[in-house]
């Protein structure tokens, strides 16, 4: 794998639409890659509507854990383990908010130009049960045919 990405994370924030549909949320950026030490990482830069700064987000993972790291206008360290359930403090803002994350799945397949991560969870806000959730993480080397990106 190339170190430029194109990266595609799908599901991270689920959304309620006005007919109380579930929407997926999909964000597609570039971004570095580097393995070391039997981790895959990626490094990107988040912008944020309505605010000039932006969050700098660290994905460390392998096929047993995924590790969020953001840095900037939103703060967090949240950590995916198959059957464990980790709490986290979510700094946005808006506030701090403690969050648990209850995994229950993470599968990763690995291809020399290709990874894809899929977790899946339960997400808490505030001690709180809020719902069963998905990641799925694309991330593909960067070519000349989608240099656009």
């Amino acid at each position: 794998m190339t170190k430029d990405v194109i990266i595609s994370i799908r599901g991270l924030q689920v959304l309620v639409d006005e007919n109380g549909e579930q929407e997926p949320v999909e964000v597609l950026n570039t971004g570095q890659y580097y393995y070391k030490n039997n981790q895959h990482y990626i490094l990107y830069d988040e912008p944020a509507e309505g605010f000039e700064e932006t969050t700098h987000n660290i994905l460390k993972f392998n096929k047993n854990k995924l590790e969020v790291r953001k840095r900037g206008l939103m703060e967090v360290h949240m950590i995916f383990e198959e059957n464990k359930k980790n709490i986290s403090m979510y700094q946005t803002p808006f506030g701090v908010m403690d969050m648990g994350i209850a995994t229950t799945r993470i599968e990763l397949t690995e291809e020399p130009e290709r990874i894809f991560l899929e977790v899946d969870y339960a997400l808490e806000m505030g001690g709180s049960y809020v719902g069963d959730c998905n990641i799925q993480l694309l991330v593909q080397a960067r070519t000349k045919e989608n240099l656009a990106l």
